[in-house]
């Protein structure tokens, strides 16, 4: 989601749970049933600002079934397109539930797929409470069930989650091929706009050399630069999006972790309340009552505390 914005955005955060159960099969055939469905919203202006389409659609009193199914929300700053095999459609309600093979894809490069999705259009909420995966860049997420803004700029990752952070093209050419593992308990919570992901309950940081253990994680990361934005299309279809300047890239600037951190290199482990990892320099720096435990290659061990 790393996928703008994983940002799957990836303060998340508050949000109201989007909760919407696909109607049950009814047992009488459908009112009609015709190919080629489609259905467009517009907002200030005329402009559109989303769109419904399927290859086939069963057309009942309250819902409308859906084969093959493409939707798109169009933004000032980017756009969202959704796809998955099957879908409903709640006339009344505006809300749309997707089955099988879901994709989310948005033109700031995030990519989030997972089973099932619930797509309240007009509280502009998307959830599941399947597994999900999101990438972005060369960011991977893995967690068990979302909630967020259908662009990913703010998403909140409800459990068992795994971020992958892997090298850059550039990092292996330079020779750095460190690769980073984070996991928690969840939630994990991610704010694209303001460049942050926060984990929570059991949280790991694998690095290479060392392992960093915390209640709570705040990973900030470096802002990607603005992309250009290609030729100007006709002014019946949807612009091009660049990517903001100042939009969550995929580089880490710094660590903050909290509460009961442990951090544990070779066979010598620290402990602080609060550990500051900043990745420029590659320094940590413990602060909250630091105390480090040193093994010797003797086996005796040398315990060095502050009470700062």
């Amino acid at each position: 989601m790393m996928f703008k914005k994983l940002i799957l955005v990836f303060g998340f955060i508050g949000f109201a749970i989007c909760s919407y159960a696909a109607a049950e099969e009814p047992a009488m055939p459908s009112d009609q049933q015709i190919s080629e469905f489609n259905l467009s919203g517009y907002g200030d202006k005329g402009k559109k600002s989303w769109d419904l389409a399927g290859k086939t659609a069963d057309i009942f009193t309250d819902t409308v079934k859906l084969k093959d199914v493409t939707g798109n929300m169009y933004g000032e700053q980017e756009d969202i397109k959704l796809t998955a095999q099957k879908g409903d459609f709640d006339k009344a309600q505006g809300k749309v539930h997707l089955q099988d093979d879901v994709v989310i894809t948005t033109t700031g490069g995030t990519k989030l797929t997972t089973d099932s999705l619930d797509w309240d259009r007009k509280g502009q909420l998307v959830s599941t409470k399947d597994p999900v995966n999101i990438q972005r860049e060369n960011m991977v997420i893995d967690a068990k069930g979302a909630i967020g803004h259908p662009n990913l700029k703010q998403v909140a990752l409800q459990k068992d989650v795994k971020l992958d952070i892997l090298p850059t093209k550039d990092e292996k050419a330079g020779g750095v091929k460190e690769k980073i593992v984070i996991t928690c308990d969840g939630p994990l919570q991610i704010d694209y706009d303001k460049n942050i992901a926060t984990f929570l309950n059991n949280v790991l940081v694998d690095r290479t050399d060392s392992k960093i253990y915390s209640d709570k994680m705040d990973v900030y990361f470096i802002p990607s630069k603005n992309k250009e934005t290609g030729p100007k299309p006709a002014e019946d279809k949807p612009a091009d999006k660049a990517v903001p300047s100042g939009v969550m890239g995929s580089k880490i600037d710094k660590i903050i972790a909290t509460g009961n951190v442990k951090v544990v290199r070779g066979e010598n482990t620290s402990f602080s309340q609060e550990a500051i990892y900043t990745a420029a320099d590659k320094k940590l720096t413990l602060t909250g009552r630091p105390q480090l435990v040193i093994y010797s290659q003797e086996g005796l061990s040398f315990d060095a505390s502050s009470g700062n």
